[in-house]
């Protein structure tokens, strides 16, 4: 009878720790809900203030730029017809008052009739390229294209890495990062471009931290300095997939750290540089909402490289 009570005893124990792991794996399951609920919170509340200030900036800039932009074609063209009137009193042999004489030589005359073209040109470009960034913007934000539609994943390339041109030039005590980009002819690819971009945004941000820390780390131990590069490929992986490829040449991410980069507040940035939530938010868009994989290869001494990859047609439903 002792035995068979011991038995039983035992068996209770058993029971007891078996009921105990489940609630223990049920509440690292509900933290873990929690923590993308706040994520997701967050990052929706951050897209709605990012598509708002976006929307502000596109429209209460582009106006003035288009009216600068048009305008400059016809300064070009009075400056153009002044220029040559005043050429044709210099050549008609009338001799000028010595105060037109003397306005000519203060003023410097030929050196405005040289320069006044390449300022006009050099305005020129200049607003274009505001243009442009007003374009990558909205481009970058799809404000109105927030449904699933077919799209240029190279277009969304193209303009994350216009937004980013300040942070690939060089900046003081780092040199250039240059971006090598191999684009395979890719069908249109249905998706929700706004998202993706923001993936794209959260990872090439990532790989420019990672390149700047190496190299200051590089130079720190007096090593030969060696070019700062990050490398986008597109590939069609076969008729119903397609990937984007995304390396850089920095230090490379150690595999206990590889475990958690896509856990929602996991950082190795110094407070206040990071919240960990780009990568977790990327991994969200990539794998539950677009139905695709979000991996990440690296190692140490060497880079990492991140591989998305999405379904030409997220609507069919296909699955790996």
């Amino acid at each position: 009878e002792s035995f068979s009570r011991l038995t039983e005893m035992n068996e209770d124990l058993q029971a007891s720790e078996m009921r105990k792991r489940e609630k223990a794996i049920a509440l690292e399951q509900s933290l873990q809900k929690l923590q993308q609920a706040q994520s997701q919170l967050i990052q929706t509340e951050k897209m709605s203030s990012l598509g708002q200030m976006v929307a502000g900036v596109a429209h209460e800039i582009n106006n003035p730029v288009n009216f600068i932009h048009g305008n400059l074609v016809y300064l070009r063209r009075y400056t153009q017809d002044l220029l040559e009137l005043i050429e044709l009193y210099q050549q008609s042999g009338t001799q000028p008052p010595i105060e037109i004489i003397q306005k000519i030589e203060d003023i410097e005359l030929d050196f405005i009739q040289e320069d006044i073209d390449k300022l006009l040109k050099s305005m020129n470009e200049g607003s274009s390229r505001i243009r442009e960034i007003v374009q990558s913007l909205r481009i970058f934000s799809r404000l109105d294209e927030s449904e699933l539609k077919p799209v240029d994943l190279k277009t969304g390339i193209d303009s994350t890495l216009m937004l980013l041109q300040y942070r690939l030039k060089g900046q003081p005590g780092y040199p250039d990062i240059e971006v090598i980009t191999i684009y395979e002819n890719l069908p249109l690819v249905e998706c929700y471009p706004g998202q993706i971009n923001q993936v794209l945004m959260n990872i090439i941000n990532n790989a420019i931290d990672a390149l700047h820390e190496y190299f200051y780390q590089k130079k720190a131990d007096d090593e030969n300095e060696e070019s700062l590069r990050i490398e986008i490929k597109t590939r069609i992986k076969d008729r119903h997939w397609v990937s984007i490829h995304i390396l850089d040449n920095g230090s490379g991410i150690s595999e206990v750290i590889q475990n958690k980069i896509f856990d929602p507040f996991f950082t190795t940035k110094a407070v206040g540089k990071g919240t960990g939530l780009g990568l977790a938010i990327s991994y969200q868009i990539i794998v539950e909402k677009h139905k695709g994989e979000l991996e990440c290869y690296s190692t140490l001494g060497k880079g990492t490289e991140f591989i998305i990859t999405i379904p030409i047609q997220l609507s069919s439903k296909v699955n790996f």
